[in-house]
């Protein structure tokens, strides 16, 4: 614990402005929703032609799974694309898998598909097993409890599909202007925003602004490029992805989005991904 309290006290003075920014520029509900129309209306053909594949790493997440499987089938049926959930569940004590099953009985095998596995085996096995599962020509990559909104998607497809600047992976971002989160006490947010700071820092990310969220939209030819790469794990995982996709010389777009702290479960957040997260910002700064 004395390398979490010490990781804190460095960051907190230098990532203060970045957090005040974040935190108070949170789109009003009027503005999110004239935006989101905007997006539906933006988006191009292609788009409604193509496969959205969501991939939903889970553990224990029995009681969200159901509530996002419900607002990624809204989100998408509003908008008119067509999507499949890939959930890859790690024999979760909870029985997530059951649940995914019912799931699966509910909206369709075209609309849910499921990667059990044996055990807990990491972040990054959890996308490629998902990834080779999937179909879609777009791969969206999102967490399962609820921490990401579905709502933002039309929009993160509505800048890859932009003419204009044309990008290979759209992050959701909670460092620039109009993202922000919810539900975080000033502790953990000094912590993500210390985190993330420091990553932009020492690393060469191609501007990006949130380095270590995990709510991105890839062309799937780009993911399947740089998975093979990524050597870290934990929250370092998300973050090498980036270096690896901007040295790739892979163009990456920020969406403004709103983090939402989980309300089931419990968070996977301890000292241990702290101290490996800063070791992999180590390895990164000095490998590439």
């Amino acid at each position: 614990m004395n390398n979490y309290l010490i990781f804190v006290v460095i960051t907190c003075v230098s990532c203060l402005a970045v957090l005040v920014r974040a935190t108070t520029d949170i789109k009003s509900p009027a503005s999110s929703t004239s935006e989101e129309g905007a997006c539906l209306t933006s988006m191009s053909t292609n788009s409604s032609n193509m496969l959205y594949s969501i991939i939903l790493p889970t553990y224990n997440e029995r009681e969200n799974l159901p509530i996002m499987a419900q607002l990624i089938h809204d989100t998408f049926t509003d908008a008119k694309l067509n999507y499949e959930i890939v959930v890859v569940d790690d024999n979760s004590p909870d029985l997530t898998l059951n649940v995914a099953q019912s799931l699966q009985s509910i909206f369709g095998k075209d609309h849910i598909k499921i990667v059990s596995r044996k055990a807990k085996l990491g972040l990054g096995s959890a996308y490629s097993a998902g990834l080779k599962a999937s179909s879609g020509q777009r791969i969206i990559l999102m967490d399962a409890d609820l921490s990401h909104h579905p709502k933002f998607i039309p929009e993160m497809i509505a800048m890859m599909d932009s003419t204009t600047k044309k990008v290979d992976i759209v992050s959701g971002t909670r460092y620039s202007r109009g993202g922000g989160v919810a539900g975080w006490d000033t502790y953990r947010k000094l912590t993500s925003c210390g985190a993330n700071f420091l990553a932009k820092f020492l690393l060469a990310t191609g501007g990006a602004s949130d380095l270590t969220g995990s709510f991105r939209l890839y062309e799937r030819h780009a993911l399947e490029q740089i998975l093979p790469q990524v050597k870290q794990k934990g929250y370092a995982f998300q973050m090498e992805i980036i270096v690896r996709a901007h040295k790739s010389g892979m163009k990456i777009g920020d969406i403004p989005i709103t983090f939402v702290d989980r309300i089931y479960g419990e968070s996977k957040l301890g000292a241990n991904e702290i101290v490996m997260y800063l070791k992999g910002l180590l390895q990164l700064f000095f490998t590439t």
